[in-house]
């Protein structure tokens, strides 16, 4: 999606900013990400995310294997900084919204503030390749992908819109679909942390071949 902000490389991007934790939620570079914001700390998040001017709110996942509190789970240390694109007024105090995923962001240190809501100081020169569309594109196996997602949905029963698919530049289609996919939070992270699109189209395609496998075998699941 097509966003008024240009972003051409780390130093375009605040070096503080909001955090939302959420489990399973998987952002990417120009991926687009729906939210439901309901809960009074986050609905301020988002007006301070407006008020500020950046628009920004960084989607980060907390880390199962090393928990933390329960009203402030330890975070995994990388995470994805999106725009906010699109927003909308339920009336009823809720903010439907969509992200666009900038870059992904390494979390420094969590800051101490007297917000509900978390905020970090981040750097981005770890990923300053998200900040070029489509790099990497030529080393993806598309064909590998396109079949793992082929046998995905029919074991699953699944249907897709294949012309979309087919007509989808390779940086969108692993991305979405690795946003998409119903895997769980160390799968997702893995996804986040892969150093380049070719990586992160085989991580995804040898976590549908597991899956599949396990279908097959009626062992369990490892989908959450």
């Amino acid at each position: 999606m097509p966003m008024n902000a240009v972003y051409q490389k780390p130093g375009d991007l605040a070096a503080v900013i909001p955090v939302f934790p959420l489990p399973g939620a998987l952002l990417l570079p120009r991926g687009q990400m729906p939210l439901n914001i309901f809960e009074p700390r986050y609905v301020a998040m988002i007006d301070d995310a407006l008020r500020a001017g950046h628009r920004l709110i960084g989607m980060i996942q907390p880390d199962p294997a090393h928990p933390g509190p329960e009203n402030k789970p330890t975070l995994y240390k990388i995470g994805c900084v999106g725009r906010i694109t699109q927003i909308a007024e339920t009336g009823d105090g809720r903010y439907l919204l969509q992200l666009t995923g900038i870059a992904r962001f390494h979390v420094e240190e969590e800051l101490a503030v007297s917000t509900l809501y978390r905020q970090c100081r981040v750097s981005y020169a770890p990923f300053v390749d998200d900040f070029t569309p489509r790099k990497g594109e030529d080393d993806v196996d598309r064909a590998g992908l396109l079949r793992a997602l082929s046998d995905f949905l029919k074991a699953n029963n699944l249907k897709a819109d294949w012309e979309g698919i087919e007509n989808a530049p390779n940086e969108a289609l692993v991305n979405a679909l690795a946003m998409m996919s119903p895997y769980g939070p160390a799968e997702k992270q893995a996804l986040l942390e892969a150093p380049d699109l070719k990586t992160r189209a085989e991580i995804l395609v040898a976590a549908t071949e597991i899956e599949l496998a396990k279908k097959t075998s009626g062992g369990e699941t490892p989908l959450q």
